[in-house]
């Protein structure tokens, strides 16, 4: 049996650097869009809104997937995050290190492959377009 591959799109920001934040997640699962969100998450810096993109989408596909046959790209637009995540940068900010360690523990709970890269801003429009919609709504 194939391994099936999710392509995960995050994107996360915040209006003020702190200020109101918000996450935007698009999973596609062999090409085919399974689920896509965009919320709020209060106060925070950019960075933290980018790790906690990648946090909710660590949690939700906790929640739907059922072994271990499956790998998991993230796709980012913040080099810092990616980097961070890959182990190439050091992560000297302690709120940011908090965060990586919380992605690690649910990397170690969801299993598969799980791997991280960048691409530009402008190929993560759509995770970026729910980060928008969801504080406009605010």
């Amino acid at each position: 049996m194939a391994k099936d591959i999710y392509h995960i799109h995050t994107d996360g920001g915040a209006r003020g650097n702190p200020g109101p934040a918000a996450v935007g997640v698009v999973i596609h699962k062999n090409g085919i869009l399974l689920h896509k969100f965009g919320r709020t998450i209060g106060k925070a810096t950019n960075n933290v809104a980018e790790y906690r993109g990648v946090i909710e989408a660590l949690k939700y596909m906790r929640s739907v997937l059922k072994n271990d046959e499956f790998e998991l790209l993230f796709i980012l637009d913040s080099m810092l995050i990616v980097n961070q995540l890959n182990g190439i940068f050091k992560i000297k900010e302690p709120s940011l290190r908090e965060l990586s360690l919380e992605v690690k523990l649910l990397e170690q709970e969801v299993g598969g492959v799980i791997r991280y890269t960048t691409v530009p801003r402008e190929q993560n429009r759509d995770a970026d377009f729910l980060v928008n919609q969801a504080l406009d709504s605010e």
